[in-house]
């Protein structure tokens, strides 16, 4: 039994293109099932996380990483008699706009873009399941139900409104604005709790795993985490339980507490408020003012000195910095490689570039295709087209469809 304020399949408000219902799946899980056989999805796994493709195969992808958080969500989902369905579905779609090379590939899309309306992942994987993916008779796009989309474009809380986090102050980014456009998602509300686990479900996984390939990349020790909070007690109790265990196992044992801790936190700070704030539905979610899902307030303090670490010591580390400069270089050859001679898209984009009416139509058909590249396919037409290999990388297919 879902719980009265948890996302009704039956009371969705559907899709913008009509279709029939399934007889087998509810259009939750539909939507799941869309997102997972989608192009931009398998693209997400040779697409970096911190590390970039090439660097090793033990690292988390952007593939790796939005499937831990779909079981993070999942689990959380469960746990409050919520829509396990939708919040899985919206954990898997939520990476799907992001370019190669990560959030570095993002902020060099991003400054290229800004003369014309900028560049989000977000809204960029809301662009990617309403237009980009193109395999479907009927409609462009996935055609995914309001509430999944919602949960895409929300998944950093409300847009608008008082509500809003400030760093969405200015004007919406052009990929969110045309899909509103097109469906009112309500952007002033909060998400559904839903979509609200599916964002925290990220943090958690985020949290944990960046540890995880800190340590095996060597950018610090476990000694270094044994300063922490939240890590170093976790380390302190696997060893008062298991003294002498070996490296690897001490590791893994430490850091799942860490997992754990994280995951029961959220479990028992949504209980609390839900049980206070008694909603009846999900607009009563959507219209609480603040979210219902999040850590508690000493928790979250203890990330926040985590997070400070793992930036300094493994996001702004010299060896990742160094590779940071010459993925910004392949980001910003190749779009102004694109721009300057728009017949060097394959065949199958040209149809785009011959309908783009303006400057800014055709830099968002060459953003498209520069943020679907893979880390691996970016570099070798990087060498391709502008000559030299800045990044040694495997050998490996072209642009996937």
């Amino acid at each position: 039994m879902l719980a009265p304020f948890a996302c009704q399949p039956t009371a969705s408000h559907g899709r913008l293109h009509q279709e029939r219902m399934s007889s087998f799946r509810s259009p939750f899980q539909r939507d799941r099932d869309r997102i997972i056989h989608s192009s931009a999805f398998r693209r997400l796994k040779h697409k970096t996380q911190v590390f970039v493709e090439h660097e090793g195969d033990y690292y988390r992808t952007r593939l790796t990483h939005s499937i831990e958080v779909a079981q993070v969500a999942r689990t959380i989902a469960g746990v409050l008699g919520l829509n396990t369905d939708l919040a899985e579905a919206i954990a898997l779609a939520h990476d799907l706009g992001h370019t190669p090379f990560g959030h570095t590939g993002e902020d060099a899309l991003g400054a290229l873009m800004a003369p014309y309306g900028g560049f989000d992942h977000n809204a960029q994987a809301l662009r990617i399941v309403t237009r980009l993916e193109r395999h479907y008779a009927d409609f462009d796009g996935l055609n995914l139900t309001w509430e999944s989309l919602e949960g895409i474009a929300k998944h950093n809380g409300p847009v608008t409104g008082p509500n809003a986090d400030a760093k969405h102050a200015g004007p919406l980014p052009y990929a969110l604005a045309e899909v509103n456009a097109d469906w009112d998602l309500e952007l002033h509300t909060h998400a559904s709790a839903e979509a609200q686990v599916a964002a925290i479900a990220d943090d958690v996984a985020y949290s944990h795993h960046d540890l995880h390939d800190g340590l095996r990349s060597g950018l610090f020790s476990e000694e270094d985490l044994m300063d922490l909070p939240v890590t170093g007690p976790a380390f302190a109790e696997v060893d008062a339980i298991y003294p002498g265990l070996d490296r690897m196992r001490r590791r893994h044992e430490a850091l799942r507490r860490v997992f754990g801790r994280m995951v029961e936190d959220v479990i028992a700070v949504a209980q609390g408020r839900l049980d206070a704030a008694k909603p009846q539905s999900v607009d009563d979610i959507r219209h609480m003012g603040t979210t219902i899902i999040r850590f508690s307030k000493p928790l979250y303090q203890e990330l926040k000195a985590i997070r400070s670490f793992l930036f300094h010591r493994m996001y702004r580390a010299p060896t990742v910095m160094a590779v940071r400069v010459k993925v910004t270089q392949v980001v910003h050859e190749l779009f102004n490689a694109f721009i300057a001679d728009p017949t060097l898209l394959p065949p199958e984009w040209q149809e785009a570039v011959r309908t783009a009416q303006d400057q800014t139509a055709l830099a968002r058909v060459i953003a498209d295709y520069v943020a679907g590249m893979t880390d691996r396919f970016a570099i070798q037409e990087h060498a391709r087209l502008c000559g030299g290999a800045l990044i040694e990388t495997h050998q490996g297919p072209a642009f996937p469809t």
